[in-house]
Order: C-alpha cells, then structure tokens, then sequence
C-alpha cells in the first residue's frame, strides 16, 4: 500500500506545486511577458535559433535534463534508505531543481540566449564570466566521460537494446526534414516512429540483440580493445556531428519521438507501481529500509552525499545549461518558460521517485539472471518469491545491495541493472513478460542518456567558443574546430583506468562523485546569478538565495571530505591525485567567483547591470518554416 500512495501521491504533489508555486514564480517574482522578444526570433539562424512550440521544446528540454543522473543517483542514495532519498527528490525538486531550471531559463531569454556563465560577467562582474565558463569545461567534460560509458555500458550489458536506440536516428532525419520542407507537423509522424521504436524493441529482445563483443571476439572490459571503450568512442564520434547539425534536423525530431517513447515508458512504470502496490506484489516498507542501518563500511556519510548522490530528480547544476544553452534558443515566446523550466524538472522528480520504488519495492519482488547468449537469452530468478513476502522481498534487495560488499563494490553496471530489473517487476504486474519488460527499461535508460550526450557536446562547444573568443584564441572559435576538441576531452576522461592495472573505460565510476560535487557546485553558482538579476531589480530573492547556500555548502563540504578524509582521500592516495587537482581547480574556481559577487553584493541592489548593445538591423534570411515552428 505504501507504494501506491507514495507513487500517487508524488505525482499529484507536483501538479499542485506546478500550479502555486510555479505560478507564483512566473507570474509574480518574473513577471513573464508574451509579448516579449525572445532569442529564437531575434537571432534566429535555423541552426541553433530556431522558435519551436513548446510541446516540441519541451520533449527536447526533459529528454536533455533527465539522463541517466535521476537513475543513478537513487539507486545508489537507497543504501541510506529509501525516506531520505524520497524526501529530497519531493522536496528538492519542487523548491530548488525547478527553481533553479526555470530561473536560469528567464534569465537566458531575456539575455538574448546567453549562458548562465556570460550572463554573469556583466550580473555580477566581468571576471566571473571566465570563472564560470572554465568550471563549465570541467563540468561538460565530466558528463561527456561519464554519459558515453553509461550508454557503452549498457550496449554492452544489454545488447537488445542497440537497434531500438539507434533506429530513432534516421527517422528522425526524415521527420527533421519532411517538417522543414514540407512544412509538415510533427506530432503524427512522431508518434509513427514511437510506434517503430517499440517493434525494434520487440525484435531486439526476441530476434537481433547486437553484441559487439561476441561478434568480435573482444571482452566487454578490460585490456584495449573492449566493447565499452568501442561503443563509447562510436557514440562521441555521433555527437561530434549531431552537435553541429541544426537543431530542427536531429535534435528536435529525435527529442520529440523520445520523449514520447521516454513518457510512454514512464507512464508504463507508473501503472505498473500502481497495480503491483494495490495488488500486494510490491511492498516498500517490507523490501526495503526507510532508514538503513546496515550501510556498507566504506561508505561516505549520508550528511552532505545525500545532496550530491541525487542530483538530476532534485536539482542539477547541469540542467541550467540546458536552460540557458539550447532551450533559450528554442523557446517562441516567455509564457512557455513555466511550462519548460519548471514542469520539466517536476516530471524528472516524478521519474526519480519511480526509480527509488523500483530499486526497492521493484527489486523487493525478485532480482534476475540473464542466462545464455544471442537471441536465445532468458532471464532467470536470483531468488524465488517465498511464502512470506515481506521477507521474500526483503531477502531480495538485500541479495542485490549486499552492504558486506562494500560502497565500492557496487558497480555502475549494478545501479542501472537496480532499476531496470525493479522496472521491469512493475511492467510485469501489468502482464508485460520479463524479457521484454527489461528491454524496455533498458532502452529507456539508453535513450535518456543518449538524449543528453548530444545536448552536452553541443553545449561543450558553445562554451569552447565562448572562451576562446574571450582569450582570443581564434581557431576555437570555429564550431567544427571546438566541437573536435570537446568529444576529444571526453574521450580521454572516459578512456581513464580506475588503477595500474586496469583496462581503458573502468575508471569512469570513480568520476561519479567528482562529477555529483561539481555539479551540484554549478547549481550553487547557477543560483547564484539567479540571485542577483532579481536583486538588480529589487525583486525577492529570499525563495532562491536560501537554496543558492545549500548549493554551495554541501557540495563543497562533500567535495572537501573526498579530498581530505582520512581512509580514502584524494590528497592521500597516489593513483587519485588527478581528482585530488580537478577538486582544487573546481573549489577554487568557487571561492574566487563568491569573493567576485560579495565585492559587489552592498551596491548590485537597484542598479541594473551594463545592457547588451543593440542588436544590427540586418537580420539573418531565413527559411519560411522551421521545425515545430509556429510560422
């Protein structure tokens, strides 16, 4: 039962947030304005400004936000207990995550499509901008590394899922073109592709699963060459040329049919946690701790990981680029920033609060095997259902989150198999068979990450771009020029060894609590911007200035505690002094941009930052019809 109020509940929670507070937020403290100029019209090119109604942003704007953060995270936050995590994703993403996504958002629109980052050189003062860009490159490389050997990991793990994924690539080239050309809409080819998307992943699953590494004879880890590093290297090598594609193309066409496929997928989840928790089959409280007492011996304290370990579903500094970097871009007219900013980061809290039911109450009702190779792969029960459910369940999630083996041992291939073997128990209630159920899962999680490398590569190259105008390095500047340097800085993230002895690619995992700190740093400093463009115009700050301090406190203290514990710092252990760096460089970097905003902080109130200059009368020709557009 509690499954099916917690499930019900949040999501009738975030409406109701949706419509006060949202709107509160929109109406009242940034007063969004639809006869306002937006950057899609001013600048419009049909390449990166592109006006798009904003069901069609908004599929490109949640598929981007919501990787694979809102299903790592929480599968591994449950080790605490599943309360704690449940109780941040709620919280956090009502009152920080969409605070956050949508501020960023009105700030970059009314910026004419700047970044967060250029947006704070002239916000709070001229320094800041290089500060913010450089904490960005670090940022976007960390994603790019981690974002690429998810997917490659799952290629890997779960070979049913290649075709479906990649299948929508094409077709959205077709769609991209048929609504450019010809004018077309977009709704109902998009939901013909969903309809194709999900028969490949009936075929995947029962007929053509592709398994690089049986076809050529190499190991999915391990020594060079193996699957992941393979995949990962094709995948960069896609978004090195989706990122500089226009946007109306691939980028929108392909969001658009995943977040349909992705909506669909959660909407599946969502019954089946429903009927699994009104029919008895899943039982939260009796699969999983509330509040864990057995937590594995190396595991870091949950005061301030918490608040890293859950990023994307609460709130993720990664998200104000998103806002400020593509979707700013795209957005036709200031009414739909609540829509996108804000009820976008409530639908990635509702798909987090799925994933903790499903790695606990999901898991609760018994954990699988995959057993044989090519086509003829089943899935097997780790542990059968016994009399008394309560400790069935409970025998099955700890068999899975086994705290003997330690924090560490917990691999990235266990999180994400967390949540698709907990989601696939839910589409079981509902009749969906095993296998077909964990492809489905699977994809969905291949499709959320894919939706976002993209998106992090192209915004990667703006910020190259954006440097290297300001230190006026010239060749950066060219969009082919930054975005080969981009897929090349994650690659070489991604191809790092966790030890000595290790093989390219198994290092991605120790990048995760680099990558949680950091970007919930960015969020903190997001805020931060946020705070003083209300303050330059005398407006409240308090609803963002108390979130801007939690941002900034508990993943710096998180990020300190890395470095510095005693056991298993950085700072004393000869094979992790890379990260001990990259954390100096990045609290640094943050230290510096806070003395920036507290030297100006006593005259910013009232006084309006430096406009940008007037925009040239001589526009851009243009097409007559862009993809999604409402001309």
């Amino acid at each position: 039962m509690a499954t099916l109020l917690i499930a019900a509940g949040a999501f009738v929670g975030y409406i109701i947030a949706y419509h006060t507070y949202g709107k509160w937020l929109s109406n009242k403290i940034f007063n969004v304005d639809g006869d306002a100029e937006v950057p899609s019209k001013q600048l419009r090119d049909d390449v990166d400004f592109v006006p798009t109604k904003k069901s069609v942003i908004f599929g490109h704007h949640f598929t981007s936000i919501a990787g694979t953060g809102p299903i790592v995270g929480p599968a591994i936050a449950v080790f605490w207990g599943w309360l704690p995590a449940l109780l941040w994703v709620l919280f956090g993403s009502i009152f920080i995550g969409a605070v956050h996504d949508f501020g960023a958002l009105v700030v970059s629109l009314r910026n004419r499509g700047q970044t967060v980052g250029e947006v704070a050189g002239r916000l709070i003062a001229p320094r800041t901008r290089i500060l913010f860009l450089l904490i960005l490159l670090l940022a976007l490389t960390v994603v790019l590394a981690i974002f690429g050997l998810v997917i490659a990991i799952i290629f890997s793990l779960y070979p049913e899922t290649v075709i479906p994924v990649w299948i929508t690539m094409p077709i959205a080239l077709v769609i991209g073109i048929m609504v450019y050309k010809e004018n077309a809409t977009l709704l109902v080819p998009s939901l013909v592709a969903l309809a194709i998307v999900y028969a490949s992943i009936y075929l995947g699953a029962y007929y053509w699963p592709i398994d690089i590494a049986t076809l050529f004879n190499i190991p999915n880890t391990g020594p060079f060459p193996n699957a992941v590093i393979l995949w990962t290297f094709v995948l960069l090598a896609y978004c090195a040329v989706a990122s500089v594609m226009p946007v109306w193309l691939l980028l929108q066409p392909r969001d658009f049919i995943n977040s349909h496929q992705l909506v669909l997928a959660l909407g599946l989840l969502l019954i089946g946690a429903l009927v699994a928790g009104a029919t008895g089959q899943a039982d939260l409280v009796g699969a999983a701790p509330a509040i864990a007492t057995n937590i594995p011996a190396d595991a870091p304290p949950i005061w301030p990981f918490l608040f890293i370990t859950i990023a994307c579903g609460a709130c993720s500094g990664f998200h104000c680029l998103v806002s400020s970097g593509t979707s700013s871009k795209q957005v036709e007219s200031e009414l739909d920033a609540q829509y996108v900013g804000y009820g976008a980061m409530l639908l990635e809290g509702g798909l987090a609060v799925i994933v903790i039911l499903a790695c606990c109450a999901g898991v609760g009702m018994g954990d699988f095997t995959r057993v044989g190779e090519g086509a003829a792969y089943t899935y097997q029960p780790t542990m059968e259902a016994g009399t008394d459910t309560q400790l069935a369940g409970l025998a099955a999630w700890e068999t899975r989150y086994d705290a003997s083996k330690g924090w560490g041992a917990f691999g990235l291939k266990d999180k994400i198999g967390a949540f698709i073997h907990g989601g696939a128990n839910f589409l079981g209630s509902i009749g969906i068979p095993m296998k077909l159920g964990i492809s489905i899962i699977a994809v969905l999680v291949a499709s959320f990450a894919a939706t976002t490398l993209d998106t992090a590569t192209r915004l990667q190259r703006y910020v190259i771009q954006e440097l290297a105008a300001t230190i006026h390095i010239k060749p950066l500047t060219n969009k082919y020029v930054a975005t080969g340097l981009a897929v090349f800085l994650g690659g070489m993230v991604a191809m790092m060894p966790a030890n000595a002895t290790a093989g390219p690619g198994s290092g991605g995992l120790i990048l995760w609590p680099l990558f949680g700190a950091t970007n919930q740093l960015l969020a903190g400093l997001a805020f931060m911007v946020i705070v003083f463009y209300l303050r330059r115009r005398n407006k409240p700050i308090i609803f963002a200035l108390v979130p801007m301090i939690v941002m900034l406190i508990m993943p710096a203290w998180a990020m300190l505690w890395n470095m510095f514990n005693s056991e298993t710092g950085w700072f004393f252990n000869p094979e992790k002094q890379h990260l001990f760096l990259f954390g100096i460089a990045v609290i640094g970097l943050q230290v510096w941009m806070m003395v920036e905003g507290l030297l100006v902080w006593s005259k910013s109130k009232g006084h309006l930052e430096e406009q940008l200059p007037a925009l040239s009368t001589v526009r851009p020709a243009v097409a007559p019809s862009a993809a999604g557009g409402s001309n």
